[in-house]
C-alpha cells in the first residue's frame, strides 16, 4: 500500500495547515478555510493567523459529515476575491498542462479535488503508453471512459495523452464546467454524456463495447439524471461487475477512487480483485491512500485508490 500526495511542482495549490476539523488551503492567489471531518488534530497555526490569511471561510449547517453526507452552507468572505478564477496544473510529464476553473459552490467544493492529481499522473502515463503502442501498430486511438467525472481533470489528463475520451456525469452543470476546463486547457473532442453512470455501464456491457481505460470516482451518495438513487455500499459491486465487462482484457487500465469514510485501501483492492482479476491476467494492481500534506508535515487522508493495469 502506498501513500501519495500532490507534487511540490504544483505551484497553484498548497495545504497550509489543518486541524480542529478544518483545512487551510491556497488555490492560486486565494486562501480559504473549509470544513474537514478527518482533521482530528490541533491546528499548527494560531486561529488569529488563519483569520489574517483567509479570503473566505465556508460555514456549514448542523450535521456536516454524518454518514458521509454534506450539508449546504455559505461562504463568508473576508477579503475581495473573484467569484470564478483559474489555476494551472503543469506536470513534470511533458504534455500534461491543465487550466482549471474554480468557483465557490454551496457544498464547499471549488471544482477540483487536489489530492486527485496523483491519479491524473497515473492516467496520463498509462494512457500515453497505450497511445504510443497503438500508433506503432497502426491501431485506433485507445478509448478512455471517465464515470462520475465531475469537472473533468482526469478526463483531460487522458485527452492530453492522446486518447479518445468519454466523460460522463449525471449533473449537466458540472459537465458544462468540464467543457470550460477543456477549452481553457486548449484541448478538444471530448465526448460529453449526461447520464446515470450505472445505467450507462450496464448498457455498454450489453452492447459489448470496451474501453482501454476506465476511471471511477463514485460519491458515497448521489442521484442520476432521472432520480436514480446511488448509494455506494449498495451499488459499488454491481458497478464494478459492469465495468469489468467493458474493460479491455489486455493493454488496459482501471482507476477506482473511494471517498467513503468507512472504506479502506484493502477493501478496495479486494473488491477490484474479485471483479477484475479472477479470470483475466493482469500486470499490476496497486492500492493506497491519497493525502494532502500541510506545511507542518501533517498528512490529511482524503481517499483510497486502486489502480489496475492489464
Amino acid at each position: 500500500m502506498t501513500i501519495e500526495s500532490p507534487g511540490e511542482f504544483w505551484k497553484d495549490y498548497e495545504l497550509l495547515d489543518s486541524g480542529n476539523f478544518e483545512k487551510l488551503e491556497r488555490f492560486g492567489k486565494y486562501i480559504m478555510s473549509r470544513p474537514e471531518p478527518k482533521a482530528l488534530w490541533n491546528k499548527s497555526l494560531p486561529e488569529s493567523e488563519w483569520d489574517r490569511l483567509i479570503h473566505t471561510r465556508f460555514k456549514t449547517g448542523a450535521g456536516f459529515g454524518k454518514a458521509g453526507k454534506e450539508d449546504s452552507g455559505t461562504w463568508e468572505r473576508r477579503k475581495r476575491m473573484e467569484d470564478q478564477w483559474f489555476i494551472r496544473y503543469s506536470s513534470p510529464q511533458k504534455g500534461l498542462d491543465l487550466s482549471l476553473r474554480l468557483g465557490l459552490t454551496s457544498f464547499k467544493h471549488v471544482g477540483v479535488f487536489p489530492e486527485q492529481s496523483a491519479n491524473w499522473e497515473f492516467i496520463y502515463r498509462e494512457t500515453k503508453k497505450l497511445v504510443d503502442k497503438a500508433k506503432a501498430e497502426g491501431l485506433p486511438k485507445p478509448k478512455v471512459l471517465n464515470l462520475f467525472a465531475y469537472t473533468g481533470a482526469a478526463s483531460l489528463a487522458a485527452k492530453a495523452a492522446g486518447a479518445d475520451v468519454t466523460h460522463l456525469d449525471s449533473v449537466r452543470q458540472v459537465v458544462t464546467w468540464a467543457r470550460e476546463n477543456m477549452e481553457a486547457s486548449h484541448l478538444d473532442n471530448v465526448r460529453w454524456i449526461v447520464e446515470d453512470a450505472l445505467k450507462f455501464a450496464r448498457r455498454e456491457a450489453k452492447r459489448g463495447n470496451t474501453y482501454q481505460g476506465i476511471i471511477l470516482d463514485p460519491p458515497a451518495y448521489g442521484h442520476g439524471t432521472n432520480g436514480e438513487k446511488w448509494k455506494l455500499d449498495e451499488c459499488l459491486n454491481e458497478m464494478l461487475t459492469c465495468v469489468s465487462a467493458i474493460l479491455a482484457p489486455q493493454d488496459s487500465f482501471m482507476v477506482l477512487n473511494l471517498y467513503s469514510n468507512g472504506y479502506s485501501a484493502v477493501l478496495g483492492e479486494t473488491i477490484v480483485k474479485q471483479n477484475f482479476c479472477l479470470d483475466t491476467p493482469y500486470k499490476q494492481i496497486d492500492c493506497g491512500e491519497l493525502v494532502l500534506r500541510d506545511r507542518f508535515e501533517k498528512n490529511l487522508p482524503l481517499s483510497v485508490f486502486v489502480r489496475l493495469v492489464r
